[in-house]
């Protein structure tokens, strides 16, 4: 599976535990230890864990195995690498104080949109809100530089 496809699967899988604030961050142009990461946030220890262990036992379960974990006893910052892709799970104020967004500035990054808000944006009333809806489907992720 490619990188960038493998790194929207498991920002999908993300919000399976109500995940939030979900960005994929493209490190393929600075760096050749991974291609991308995917951050996001939790607001408790347990959702940091929930978070964690739905992205690992989904892609285990299709045969794809963490290469290394870290953060599980702590819980306010849980590691998944996946080579390719490195998942951090933060907990709302380590992501604050780490700002890893920062550290990656360089980097090209994107928002990642919840599919259930997408579905509640998209409810077509005539025509015309059909094709705004094609439009809104189509631009769920949002490429920022900064």
């Amino acid at each position: 599976m490619d990188s960038k496809l493998f790194a929207e699967k498991i920002a999908d899988l993300i919000f399976n535990k109500k995940g939030y604030d979900v960005r994929i961050i493209d490190l393929r142009s600075l760096t050749t230890f991974s291609d991308f990461f995917v951050i996001c946030s939790a607001d408790s220890d347990t959702q940091v864990k929930a978070i964690a262990d739905e992205v690992d036992k989904s892609l285990r379960d299709e045969g794809i195995k963490c290469w290394h974990k870290e953060g599980y006893t702590a819980l306010s910052w849980v590691l998944l690498d996946y080579v390719d892709v490195v998942v951090h799970v933060f907990k709302k104020e380590a992501r604050e104080f780490y700002n890893i967004e920062k550290l990656w500035g360089d980097a090209p990054s994107i928002e990642v949109i919840d599919p259930e808000l997408r579905k509640k944006e998209v409810k077509p009333k005539s025509k015309t809100a059909t094709k705004t809806t094609k439009t809104v489907a189509k631009t769920t992720r949002k490429k920022t530089t900064k």
